[in-house]
């Protein structure tokens, strides 16, 4: 199976949907964790600009994806997600409108390498990283079983990663000053970027 672009297309708007309806938690889960509890307005704001974003293939609409969140005021958000989708972008074959499962674990992979370079923040840190991370192992691990399967075994990472935050303490973003008053809630960007990759993981289970 091959992964194209409109369907990713539909992946994006698929999440952007999942996003808006946890928006309350997402800042709840903020507030709780001591940050401005303003998370959930913050990435709902990133998924309403990236839904402008268009392009004829994968490297070009990732670029857009990226541009749009760069262009958009969502504080560490755009710069987290519009860093994200730039480094796919770098790494996305020239005019592709469709990609295999080696390409597309290339894409994701570019994109995490390029997000490392903007933070520190890593697997144990309480961060967004903690869910990333191993969604995108989990889905390079899994190429050889195509991209259906890619995609679930990286969402199931994700929500353990997600999960697993809530036995870590903050350190990076205002939450950090609560030192192990963090400790107890999930970390809201974890939780987002878990709903994304289980919402990328339903649509395209429902295209096969």
């Amino acid at each position: 199976m091959m992964l194209t672009l409109q369907r990713f297309k539909e992946m994006i708007a698929a999440a952007g949907e999942a996003i808006r309806a946890g928006e309350k938690r997402f800042s709840e889960l903020d507030a709780a964790a001591g940050g401005d509890g303003d998370h959930g307005t913050a990435i709902v704001t990133a998924f309403q600009a990236m839904a402008k974003a268009g392009g004829a293939d994968f490297k070009g609409y990732l670029k857009a994806l990226s541009e749009a969140l760069q262009n958009e005021a969502c504080g560490s958000t755009s710069t987290l997600y519009g860093s994200w989708l730039q480094g796919m972008s770098d790494t996305a074959p020239e005019g592709a409108a469709e990609l295999d499962a080696a390409a597309l674990a290339k894409v994701f992979n570019g994109g995490l390498e390029e997000l490392g370079f903007v933070t520190r923040a890593r697997v144990g840190d309480k961060t967004l990283m903690d869910a990333l991370i191993p969604a995108t192992e989990a889905l390079l691990a899994a190429q050889s079983q195509g991209v259906a399967a890619m995609f679930e075994r990286a969402a199931a990472a994700a929500e353990q990663g997600a999960e697993a935050t809530c036995a870590m303490r903050a350190r990076f973003g205002r939450a950090k000053n609560l030192g192990d008053r963090s400790i107890g809630p999930r970390d809201a960007g974890a939780a987002s970027m878990a709903c994304i990759f289980a919402a990328f993981a339903a649509t395209v289970k429902a295209s096969c």
